[in-house]
Protein backbone atom coordinates (compact mmCIF):
# COMPACT_ATOMS: atom_id res chain seq x y z
CA UNK A 1 0.00 0.00 0.00
CA UNK A 2 1.36 3.43 -0.97
CA UNK A 3 1.70 6.07 1.71
CA UNK A 4 -1.30 8.38 1.94
CA UNK A 5 0.85 11.52 1.97
CA UNK A 6 1.68 11.20 -1.72
CA UNK A 7 -1.61 9.65 -2.77
CA UNK A 8 -3.45 12.67 -1.49
CA UNK A 9 -1.83 15.46 -3.44
CA UNK A 10 -4.23 17.10 -5.87
CA UNK A 11 -2.72 19.33 -8.52
CA UNK A 12 -4.70 21.43 -10.95
CA UNK A 13 -4.76 19.98 -14.46
CA UNK A 14 -4.87 22.59 -17.21
CA UNK A 15 -7.66 22.27 -19.75
CA UNK A 16 -6.40 22.07 -23.31
CA UNK A 17 -8.73 23.20 -26.05
CA UNK A 18 -6.69 22.94 -29.23
CA UNK A 19 -6.98 19.72 -31.22
CA UNK A 20 -3.79 17.86 -32.01
CA UNK A 21 -2.78 14.41 -33.20
CA UNK A 22 -0.96 12.22 -30.74
CA UNK A 23 1.82 9.86 -31.70
CA UNK A 24 1.16 6.34 -30.41
CA UNK A 25 2.32 5.64 -26.88
CA UNK A 26 4.31 2.63 -25.82
CA UNK A 27 1.97 0.03 -24.40
CA UNK A 28 1.61 -0.49 -20.67
CA UNK A 29 4.44 -2.31 -18.97
CA UNK A 30 5.99 -3.79 -22.09
CA UNK A 31 3.06 -6.13 -22.79
CA UNK A 32 2.93 -5.39 -26.51
CA UNK A 33 6.51 -4.61 -27.45
CA UNK A 34 9.64 -6.75 -27.68
CA UNK A 35 12.19 -6.80 -24.89
CA UNK A 36 15.22 -7.23 -27.12
CA UNK A 37 16.40 -6.06 -30.53
CA UNK A 38 17.66 -8.32 -33.31
CA UNK A 39 21.21 -7.99 -31.98
CA UNK A 40 20.10 -9.32 -28.61
CA UNK A 41 20.47 -6.02 -26.75
CA UNK A 42 17.67 -4.90 -24.42
CA UNK A 43 15.24 -2.18 -25.51
CA UNK A 44 14.20 0.68 -23.24
CA UNK A 45 10.95 2.44 -24.13
CA UNK A 46 10.67 6.15 -23.25
CA UNK A 47 7.72 8.47 -23.86
CA UNK A 48 8.40 12.21 -23.65
CA UNK A 49 6.08 15.20 -23.80
CA UNK A 50 7.45 18.04 -25.91
CA UNK A 51 6.25 21.42 -27.14
CA UNK A 52 8.58 21.44 -30.14
CA UNK A 53 9.06 18.34 -32.28
CA UNK A 54 10.97 19.66 -35.31
CA UNK A 55 13.91 17.41 -34.42
CA UNK A 56 12.97 14.01 -33.03
CA UNK A 57 14.75 12.72 -29.94
CA UNK A 58 15.78 9.51 -31.69
CA UNK A 59 17.78 11.63 -34.14
CA UNK A 60 19.68 13.53 -31.43
CA UNK A 61 23.26 12.33 -30.77
CA UNK A 62 22.27 12.53 -27.10
CA UNK A 63 20.29 9.34 -27.65
CA UNK A 64 23.30 7.44 -28.94
CA UNK A 65 25.25 8.39 -25.81
CA UNK A 66 22.45 7.15 -23.58
CA UNK A 67 22.36 3.89 -25.53
CA UNK A 68 26.10 3.48 -25.07
CA UNK A 69 25.70 4.02 -21.32
CA UNK A 70 23.13 1.23 -21.00
CA UNK A 71 24.43 -1.00 -23.81
CA UNK A 72 20.86 -1.04 -25.03
CA UNK A 73 18.55 0.42 -27.64
CA UNK A 74 16.07 3.20 -26.82
CA UNK A 75 12.73 3.50 -28.55
CA UNK A 76 11.35 7.02 -28.17
CA UNK A 77 7.72 8.04 -28.41
CA UNK A 78 6.97 11.77 -28.56
CA UNK A 79 3.69 13.46 -27.74
CA UNK A 80 2.76 17.11 -28.03
CA UNK A 81 1.56 19.15 -25.09
CA UNK A 82 -1.89 19.57 -26.59
CA UNK A 83 -2.28 15.90 -27.40
CA UNK A 84 -1.18 14.80 -23.95
CA UNK A 85 -3.59 17.23 -22.34
CA UNK A 86 -6.43 15.67 -24.29
CA UNK A 87 -5.43 12.02 -23.92
CA UNK A 88 -3.80 11.79 -20.50
CA UNK A 89 -6.86 10.99 -18.41
CA UNK A 90 -8.13 8.34 -20.80
CA UNK A 91 -4.72 6.70 -20.99
CA UNK A 92 -4.44 6.49 -17.21
CA UNK A 93 -7.95 5.10 -16.80
CA UNK A 94 -7.09 2.45 -19.39
CA UNK A 95 -3.91 1.57 -17.47
CA UNK A 96 -1.75 2.68 -20.40
CA UNK A 97 1.37 3.93 -18.60
CA UNK A 98 4.61 4.01 -20.60
CA UNK A 99 7.68 2.15 -19.36
CA UNK A 100 9.55 5.43 -18.80
CA UNK A 101 7.80 8.80 -18.88
CA UNK A 102 9.38 12.24 -19.14
CA UNK A 103 7.30 15.25 -18.16
CA UNK A 104 4.06 13.26 -18.25
CA UNK A 105 2.91 12.84 -14.66
CA UNK A 106 2.67 14.70 -11.36
CA UNK A 107 2.00 13.84 -7.74
CA UNK A 108 -1.74 13.88 -8.30
CA UNK A 109 -1.40 11.10 -10.88
CA UNK A 110 0.68 9.06 -8.44
CA UNK A 111 -1.99 9.49 -5.77
CA UNK A 112 -4.72 8.29 -8.12
CA UNK A 113 -2.82 5.37 -9.68
CA UNK A 114 -0.24 4.33 -7.09
CA UNK A 115 0.35 0.86 -8.51
CA UNK A 116 1.43 2.31 -11.87
CA UNK A 117 4.52 4.11 -10.52
CA UNK A 118 7.77 2.43 -9.55
CA UNK A 119 9.27 3.13 -6.13
CA UNK A 120 12.77 4.37 -6.97
CA UNK A 121 13.89 3.96 -3.35
CA UNK A 122 14.33 0.26 -4.08
CA UNK A 123 16.81 1.04 -6.87
CA UNK A 124 18.90 3.86 -5.42
CA UNK A 125 22.04 1.70 -5.34
CA UNK A 126 21.79 1.59 -9.13
CA UNK A 127 21.31 5.38 -9.30
CA UNK A 128 24.43 6.95 -7.76
CA UNK A 129 23.96 10.13 -9.81
CA UNK A 130 20.44 10.54 -8.43
CA UNK A 131 21.71 9.89 -4.90
CA UNK A 132 24.29 12.64 -5.31
CA UNK A 133 21.61 14.95 -6.68
CA UNK A 134 19.49 14.38 -3.59
CA UNK A 135 22.48 14.92 -1.31
CA UNK A 136 23.34 18.19 -3.06
CA UNK A 137 19.76 19.42 -3.37
CA UNK A 138 17.72 18.55 -0.25
CA UNK A 139 14.75 20.58 -1.49
CA UNK A 140 14.51 18.48 -4.65
CA UNK A 141 14.66 15.31 -2.55
CA UNK A 142 11.93 16.53 -0.23
CA UNK A 143 9.69 17.33 -3.20
CA UNK A 144 9.43 13.63 -4.04
CA UNK A 145 10.10 11.99 -0.67
CA UNK A 146 7.12 10.06 0.64
CA UNK A 147 8.28 8.49 3.89
CA UNK A 148 11.49 7.40 2.20
CA UNK A 149 9.78 6.32 -1.02
CA UNK A 150 10.20 8.06 -4.38
CA UNK A 151 7.56 7.54 -7.06
CA UNK A 152 8.76 10.38 -9.29
CA UNK A 153 12.18 11.87 -9.85
CA UNK A 154 12.71 15.64 -10.12
CA UNK A 155 15.02 17.57 -12.40
CA UNK A 156 17.30 20.53 -11.75
CA UNK A 157 18.10 22.80 -14.67
CA UNK A 158 20.81 24.69 -12.83
CA UNK A 159 21.71 27.84 -10.98
CA UNK A 160 20.76 30.02 -13.95
CA UNK A 161 17.11 29.28 -13.12
CA UNK A 162 17.29 29.80 -9.37
CA UNK A 163 15.29 32.98 -9.76
CA UNK A 164 11.91 34.37 -8.93
CA UNK A 165 9.40 33.46 -11.61
CA UNK A 166 7.77 36.91 -11.51
CA UNK A 167 9.16 40.39 -12.15
CA UNK A 168 7.74 43.87 -12.71
CA UNK A 169 9.07 45.86 -15.64
CA UNK A 170 8.99 49.53 -16.54
CA UNK A 171 9.74 51.38 -19.77
CA UNK A 172 13.03 53.15 -19.02
CA UNK A 173 12.88 54.95 -22.37
CA UNK A 174 9.60 56.53 -21.35
CA UNK A 175 11.05 57.58 -18.01
CA UNK A 176 13.99 59.17 -19.79
CA UNK A 177 11.80 60.89 -22.38
CA UNK A 178 9.73 62.50 -19.63
CA UNK A 179 12.64 63.18 -17.26
CA UNK A 180 11.18 60.93 -14.56
CA UNK A 181 12.95 59.02 -11.81
CA UNK A 182 12.45 55.32 -11.14
CA UNK A 183 9.48 55.02 -8.73
CA UNK A 184 10.18 53.46 -5.34
CA UNK A 185 6.71 53.55 -3.72
CA UNK A 186 3.11 52.97 -4.75
CA UNK A 187 2.42 56.71 -4.75
CA UNK A 188 5.44 57.40 -6.93
CA UNK A 189 4.37 54.65 -9.33
CA UNK A 190 0.94 56.21 -9.61
CA UNK A 191 2.44 59.60 -10.50
CA UNK A 192 4.67 58.00 -13.12
CA UNK A 193 1.68 56.19 -14.63
CA UNK A 194 -0.27 59.45 -14.80
CA UNK A 195 2.61 61.00 -16.71
CA UNK A 196 2.73 57.97 -19.04
CA UNK A 197 -0.95 58.50 -19.77
CA UNK A 198 -0.90 62.23 -20.36
CA UNK A 199 2.50 63.18 -21.77
CA UNK A 200 2.96 61.05 -24.92
CA UNK A 201 6.10 59.19 -23.77
CA UNK A 202 6.30 57.07 -26.95
CA UNK A 203 6.35 60.28 -28.99
CA UNK A 204 3.93 59.28 -31.73
CA UNK A 205 1.47 62.09 -31.04
CA UNK A 206 -1.32 59.68 -30.15
CA UNK A 207 -2.95 58.96 -26.80
CA UNK A 208 -2.35 55.22 -27.24
CA UNK A 209 -0.21 54.55 -24.20
CA UNK A 210 -1.28 51.92 -21.68
CA UNK A 211 0.37 53.10 -18.47
CA UNK A 212 0.12 49.73 -16.72
CA UNK A 213 -0.87 46.32 -18.05
CA UNK A 214 -1.83 43.50 -15.69
CA UNK A 215 -3.14 39.98 -16.12
CA UNK A 216 -6.02 38.43 -14.19
CA UNK A 217 -6.02 38.42 -10.42
CA UNK A 218 -4.96 35.12 -8.94
CA UNK A 219 -2.18 33.37 -7.10
CA UNK A 220 -0.26 32.14 -10.13
CA UNK A 221 2.51 33.22 -12.43
CA UNK A 222 2.80 36.95 -13.14
CA UNK A 223 -0.10 37.87 -10.91
CA UNK A 224 -0.63 41.56 -10.11
CA UNK A 225 -1.11 40.37 -6.52
CA UNK A 226 2.67 40.13 -6.37
CA UNK A 227 2.38 43.67 -4.94
CA UNK A 228 1.52 41.96 -1.66
CA UNK A 229 5.29 41.74 -1.23
CA UNK A 230 5.37 45.53 -0.98
CA UNK A 231 3.42 45.20 2.25
CA UNK A 232 5.82 42.68 3.78
CA UNK A 233 3.82 39.55 2.93
CA UNK A 234 5.76 36.95 0.94
CA UNK A 235 4.27 35.24 -2.11
CA UNK A 236 5.36 32.05 -3.87
CA UNK A 237 3.21 32.11 -6.98
CA UNK A 238 4.39 29.04 -8.89
CA UNK A 239 3.85 25.31 -8.84
CA UNK A 240 1.43 23.76 -6.38
CA UNK A 241 2.56 25.65 -3.32
CA UNK A 242 0.28 26.67 -0.48
CA UNK A 243 0.83 30.21 -1.76
CA UNK A 244 -0.78 29.40 -5.13
CA UNK A 245 -3.79 28.17 -3.15
CA UNK A 246 -4.00 31.45 -1.24
CA UNK A 247 -2.07 30.89 1.99
CA UNK A 248 1.05 32.39 3.55
CA UNK A 249 2.83 32.30 6.89
CA UNK A 250 3.72 35.19 9.16
CA UNK A 251 5.56 34.75 12.46
CA UNK A 252 4.79 31.04 12.32
CA UNK A 253 1.07 31.54 11.78
CA UNK A 254 -0.62 30.44 8.55
CA UNK A 255 -3.03 32.99 7.14
CA UNK A 256 -5.08 33.62 4.01
CA UNK A 257 -4.14 36.29 1.50
CA UNK A 258 -7.84 36.71 0.86
CA UNK A 259 -8.51 37.86 4.42
CA UNK A 260 -5.41 40.00 4.90
CA UNK A 261 -5.65 43.75 5.44
CA UNK A 262 -2.71 43.95 3.06
CA UNK A 263 -4.88 42.42 0.33
CA UNK A 264 -7.38 45.18 0.90
CA UNK A 265 -4.59 47.72 0.36
CA UNK A 266 -3.43 46.09 -2.87
CA UNK A 267 -6.96 45.87 -4.27
CA UNK A 268 -7.68 49.48 -3.29
CA UNK A 269 -4.51 50.58 -5.09
CA UNK A 270 -5.38 48.74 -8.30
CA UNK A 271 -8.94 50.04 -8.12
CA UNK A 272 -7.62 53.58 -7.91
CA UNK A 273 -5.35 53.04 -10.90
CA UNK A 274 -8.20 51.61 -12.95
CA UNK A 275 -10.53 54.48 -12.01
CA UNK A 276 -7.87 56.90 -13.24
CA UNK A 277 -7.56 55.13 -16.59
CA UNK A 278 -4.08 53.83 -15.81
CA UNK A 279 -5.05 50.15 -16.24
CA UNK A 280 -7.26 48.96 -19.14
CA UNK A 281 -10.91 48.53 -18.22
CA UNK A 282 -11.05 45.24 -20.14
CA UNK A 283 -8.18 43.76 -18.13
CA UNK A 284 -10.23 40.83 -16.82
CA UNK A 285 -12.06 40.03 -20.07
CA UNK A 286 -9.45 40.23 -22.84
CA UNK A 287 -7.51 37.18 -24.02
CA UNK A 288 -3.77 36.51 -24.04
CA UNK A 289 -3.32 37.59 -27.65
CA UNK A 290 -4.79 41.01 -26.88
CA UNK A 291 -2.46 41.36 -23.92
CA UNK A 292 0.54 40.45 -26.08
CA UNK A 293 -0.48 42.92 -28.75
CA UNK A 294 -0.39 45.65 -26.11
CA UNK A 295 2.97 44.69 -24.62
CA UNK A 296 4.79 43.90 -27.88
CA UNK A 297 2.72 45.85 -30.42
CA UNK A 298 4.49 46.05 -33.78
CA UNK A 299 7.96 45.69 -32.29
CA UNK A 300 8.71 49.33 -33.02
CA UNK A 301 6.42 51.53 -30.94
CA UNK A 302 5.92 50.68 -27.29
CA UNK A 303 2.40 50.97 -25.90
CA UNK A 304 2.89 49.59 -22.36
CA UNK A 305 4.60 51.42 -19.54
CA UNK A 306 4.60 48.82 -16.75
CA UNK A 307 3.73 45.11 -16.70
CA UNK A 308 4.58 41.86 -14.91
CA UNK A 309 6.17 38.75 -16.43
CA UNK A 310 9.05 36.25 -16.60
CA UNK A 311 11.80 38.23 -18.33
CA UNK A 312 11.80 41.53 -20.16
CA UNK A 313 12.70 39.78 -23.42
CA UNK A 314 9.83 37.33 -23.05
CA UNK A 315 7.42 40.11 -22.14
CA UNK A 316 8.30 42.70 -24.79
CA UNK A 317 10.00 40.92 -27.69
CA UNK A 318 11.74 43.35 -30.05
CA UNK A 319 11.00 46.22 -27.66
CA UNK A 320 13.08 44.65 -24.89
CA UNK A 321 15.79 47.32 -24.98
CA UNK A 322 13.31 49.90 -23.70
CA UNK A 323 12.51 48.01 -20.48
CA UNK A 324 14.20 47.36 -17.16
CA UNK A 325 13.11 45.55 -14.04
CA UNK A 326 11.22 47.74 -11.60
CA UNK A 327 12.77 47.04 -8.19
CA UNK A 328 10.20 45.89 -5.60
CA UNK A 329 8.25 48.88 -4.38
CA UNK A 330 7.56 50.05 -0.87
CA UNK A 331 3.94 50.45 -0.01
CA UNK A 332 4.80 53.81 1.55
CA UNK A 333 7.92 55.96 1.81
CA UNK A 334 8.29 55.48 5.58
CA UNK A 335 8.47 51.70 5.25
CA UNK A 336 11.89 50.22 6.24
CA UNK A 337 13.81 48.76 3.30
CA UNK A 338 14.10 45.38 5.00
CA UNK A 339 10.31 45.02 5.17
CA UNK A 340 9.99 44.86 1.39
CA UNK A 341 9.89 41.24 0.10
CA UNK A 342 9.56 39.57 -3.28
CA UNK A 343 8.01 36.47 -4.83
CA UNK A 344 10.03 33.55 -3.44
CA UNK A 345 9.37 31.02 -6.20
CA UNK A 346 12.90 29.88 -7.07
CA UNK A 347 12.39 26.29 -5.94
CA UNK A 348 9.56 25.75 -8.40
CA UNK A 349 11.52 27.63 -11.07
CA UNK A 350 14.65 25.51 -10.72
CA UNK A 351 13.13 22.09 -9.99
CA UNK A 352 10.37 20.10 -11.70
CA UNK A 353 8.66 16.73 -11.32
CA UNK A 354 9.70 14.89 -14.43
CA UNK A 355 10.55 11.16 -14.52
CA UNK A 356 8.37 8.12 -13.89
CA UNK A 357 8.79 4.39 -14.46
CA UNK A 358 6.11 1.73 -14.79
CA UNK A 359 6.73 -1.09 -12.27
CA UNK A 360 6.11 -3.55 -15.12
CA UNK A 361 8.65 -1.96 -17.48
CA UNK A 362 10.79 -4.40 -19.43
CA UNK A 363 14.56 -4.52 -18.87
CA UNK A 364 14.57 -2.74 -15.54
CA UNK A 365 18.34 -2.96 -15.16
CA UNK A 366 18.80 -1.20 -18.50
CA UNK A 367 16.17 1.37 -17.51
CA UNK A 368 18.16 2.19 -14.38
CA UNK A 369 21.37 2.53 -16.38
CA UNK A 370 19.64 5.00 -18.71
CA UNK A 371 18.27 7.03 -15.81
CA UNK A 372 21.57 7.12 -13.97
CA UNK A 373 23.28 8.29 -17.16
CA UNK A 374 20.68 11.03 -17.62
CA UNK A 375 21.57 12.44 -14.20
CA UNK A 376 25.30 12.64 -14.93
CA UNK A 377 26.67 16.12 -15.56
CA UNK A 378 27.52 15.85 -19.24
CA UNK A 379 24.35 14.09 -20.33
CA UNK A 380 22.26 16.46 -18.20
CA UNK A 381 23.79 19.37 -20.10
CA UNK A 382 23.18 17.58 -23.40
CA UNK A 383 19.62 16.66 -22.47
CA UNK A 384 18.74 20.23 -21.66
CA UNK A 385 20.85 22.26 -24.07
CA UNK A 386 21.87 20.01 -26.96
CA UNK A 387 24.37 17.35 -27.91
CA UNK A 388 28.11 17.79 -27.51
CA UNK A 389 29.93 18.75 -29.75
CA UNK A 390 27.13 19.25 -32.30
CA UNK A 391 25.46 22.16 -30.52
CA UNK A 392 27.39 22.64 -27.29
CA UNK A 393 31.13 22.65 -26.64
CA UNK A 394 32.70 21.19 -23.52
CA UNK A 395 35.23 23.85 -22.53
CA UNK A 396 36.52 21.92 -19.50
CA UNK A 397 36.29 22.64 -15.77
CA UNK A 398 32.49 22.50 -15.84
CA UNK A 399 32.04 25.18 -18.50
CA UNK A 400 29.93 24.59 -21.59
CA UNK A 401 29.17 26.96 -24.48
CA UNK A 402 26.05 26.83 -26.61
CA UNK A 403 26.67 27.42 -30.32
CA UNK A 404 23.85 29.87 -30.93
CA UNK A 405 24.27 29.70 -34.72
CA UNK A 406 23.45 25.99 -34.69
CA UNK A 407 21.34 25.54 -31.58
CA UNK A 408 18.98 28.51 -31.85
CA UNK A 409 16.87 27.61 -34.88
CA UNK A 410 13.52 28.57 -36.34
CA UNK A 411 13.64 32.00 -34.73
CA UNK A 412 13.88 30.62 -31.18
CA UNK A 413 16.37 31.88 -28.59
CA UNK A 414 16.44 28.58 -26.75
CA UNK A 415 17.34 24.96 -27.45
CA UNK A 416 13.89 23.36 -27.33
CA UNK A 417 14.09 22.33 -30.99
CA UNK A 418 17.34 20.37 -30.73
CA UNK A 419 17.13 19.19 -27.09
CA UNK A 420 14.62 18.16 -24.46
CA UNK A 421 15.16 21.42 -22.57
CA UNK A 422 12.72 21.74 -19.64
CA UNK A 423 11.29 18.27 -20.39
CA UNK A 424 14.62 16.64 -19.58
CA UNK A 425 15.46 14.43 -16.62
CA UNK A 426 18.79 15.41 -15.12
CA UNK A 427 20.81 17.43 -12.67
CA UNK A 428 22.96 20.40 -13.66
CA UNK A 429 25.05 21.19 -10.56
CA UNK A 430 26.17 24.64 -9.49
CA UNK A 431 29.71 23.83 -10.59
CA UNK A 432 28.49 24.01 -14.19
CA UNK A 433 28.66 27.31 -16.06
CA UNK A 434 26.60 27.65 -19.24
CA UNK A 435 27.68 30.24 -21.80
CA UNK A 436 25.01 31.61 -24.18
CA UNK A 437 22.00 30.21 -22.31
CA UNK A 438 19.90 33.15 -23.45
CA UNK A 439 16.80 32.21 -21.48
CA UNK A 440 18.68 31.91 -18.18
CA UNK A 441 20.76 35.01 -18.90
CA UNK A 442 17.65 37.08 -19.59
CA UNK A 443 15.67 35.97 -16.56
CA UNK A 444 18.72 36.25 -14.32
CA UNK A 445 19.24 39.81 -15.54
CA UNK A 446 15.58 40.52 -14.84
CA UNK A 447 15.97 39.03 -11.38
CA UNK A 448 18.96 41.15 -10.30
CA UNK A 449 16.87 44.13 -9.23
CA UNK A 450 14.80 41.85 -6.97
CA UNK A 451 17.72 40.23 -5.15
CA UNK A 452 17.83 42.69 -2.23
CA UNK A 453 14.13 42.17 -1.53
CA UNK A 454 14.50 38.40 -1.90
CA UNK A 455 17.33 38.52 0.64
CA UNK A 456 14.82 40.02 3.10
CA UNK A 457 12.77 36.82 3.03
CA UNK A 458 13.22 34.37 5.88
CA UNK A 459 12.63 31.16 3.91
CA UNK A 460 11.76 29.15 7.02
CA UNK A 461 9.51 31.61 8.80
CA UNK A 462 7.86 33.31 5.81
CA UNK A 463 7.51 30.57 3.18
CA UNK A 464 5.38 27.44 3.40
CA UNK A 465 7.65 24.79 1.80
CA UNK A 466 6.70 23.78 -1.71
CA UNK A 467 7.50 20.14 -0.92
CA UNK A 468 4.67 19.64 1.59
CA UNK A 469 2.44 16.68 0.59
CA UNK A 470 -1.02 16.71 2.21
CA UNK A 471 -2.75 13.40 2.81
CA UNK A 472 -5.55 12.27 0.56
CA UNK A 473 -8.22 13.19 3.08
CA UNK A 474 -6.76 16.62 3.86
CA UNK A 475 -6.15 17.42 0.24
CA UNK A 476 -9.70 16.58 -0.76
CA UNK A 477 -10.88 18.95 1.96
CA UNK A 478 -8.52 21.67 0.75
CA UNK A 479 -9.66 21.24 -2.84
CA UNK A 480 -13.37 21.18 -2.07
CA UNK A 481 -13.18 24.25 0.15
CA UNK A 482 -10.93 26.04 -2.32
CA UNK A 483 -13.53 25.90 -5.05
CA UNK A 484 -16.08 27.76 -2.93
CA UNK A 485 -13.50 30.18 -1.50
CA UNK A 486 -11.99 31.10 -4.88
CA UNK A 487 -15.32 31.44 -6.63
CA UNK A 488 -16.52 33.92 -4.05
CA UNK A 489 -13.34 35.82 -3.25
CA UNK A 490 -11.83 36.24 -6.72
CA UNK A 491 -15.11 37.43 -8.14
CA UNK A 492 -15.48 39.97 -5.34
CA UNK A 493 -11.90 41.22 -5.55
CA UNK A 494 -12.16 41.67 -9.32
CA UNK A 495 -15.39 43.58 -8.81
CA UNK A 496 -13.68 45.84 -6.28
CA UNK A 497 -10.89 46.60 -8.77
CA UNK A 498 -13.26 47.34 -11.62
CA UNK A 499 -16.07 49.13 -9.79
CA UNK A 500 -14.51 50.40 -6.56
CA UNK A 501 -16.17 50.13 -3.19
CA UNK A 502 -13.44 48.16 -1.44
CA UNK A 503 -13.37 50.45 1.60
CA UNK A 504 -17.12 50.34 2.08
CA UNK A 505 -17.52 46.68 1.20
CA UNK A 506 -14.52 45.07 2.88
CA UNK A 507 -16.16 44.21 6.20
CA UNK A 508 -19.09 42.55 4.48
CA UNK A 509 -16.68 40.70 2.18
CA UNK A 510 -14.73 39.40 5.19
CA UNK A 511 -17.89 38.32 6.93
CA UNK A 512 -18.93 36.20 3.94
CA UNK A 513 -15.39 34.96 3.32
CA UNK A 514 -14.96 33.66 6.86
CA UNK A 515 -18.38 32.01 7.06
CA UNK A 516 -18.00 28.43 8.18
CA UNK A 517 -19.73 27.18 5.04
CA UNK A 518 -16.79 28.29 2.85
CA UNK A 519 -14.26 26.38 4.93
CA UNK A 520 -11.50 29.01 4.97
CA UNK A 521 -10.54 28.41 8.60
CA UNK A 522 -10.55 24.65 8.02
CA UNK A 523 -8.05 25.07 5.20
CA UNK A 524 -5.89 27.39 7.29
CA UNK A 525 -5.82 24.82 10.08
CA UNK A 526 -4.77 22.08 7.66
CA UNK A 527 -1.87 24.11 6.26
CA UNK A 528 -0.87 25.15 9.78
CA UNK A 529 -0.56 21.50 10.74
CA UNK A 530 1.72 20.74 7.81
CA UNK A 531 3.77 23.88 8.24
CA UNK A 532 4.39 23.08 11.90
CA UNK A 533 5.49 19.57 10.96
CA UNK A 534 7.76 20.89 8.22
CA UNK A 535 9.65 23.35 10.42
CA UNK A 536 9.68 21.08 13.45
CA UNK A 537 7.36 23.06 15.69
Amino acid sequence: MRHSSLRGVKLAVAAVAAAAMMMPLAACGGDDHPATADDGKPIVYITVRRNVTDVHVKDMPFTQELEAACDCHIEWEEITDNAWGQQKSAKMVAGDFPDVGLSLFDLNDVSQYPDSFLDFSEYMDQLPNVKKFFEDRPTAEKMVNDDGHYYLLPSDRGKGYRVSATHMFINQTWLDNLGLEMPTTWDELEQVLIAFKNEDPNGNGEADEIPMNIRDLGFGLWSPLVLLNSTGIVTNFMGNSASTQGYYVEDGEVKSYYAADEMKDVIAFYSKLMSEGLIPKDTFTRDDSQYASQTQNDGKTALTGVSIGWSSANEYGDLVDQYVTLPPLKQSADMPDEDVKWDYSMDATEFAYVLSVNPDAVNMDAVMKVINAMYGEKLSVEGYFGSIPDYVSDDGNGQYTIDTEKAYVNGRKDTAVIALQDRFAGYIPDSVTMINDTNADEVTASDEACRDALANVDAEKEVIPIWIHPTQEDNETLANNRTAIDNFAMNQLSTFVQNGGVEEGWDNYLQQLTAESLGLQENIDIWQKYYDEAVGQ
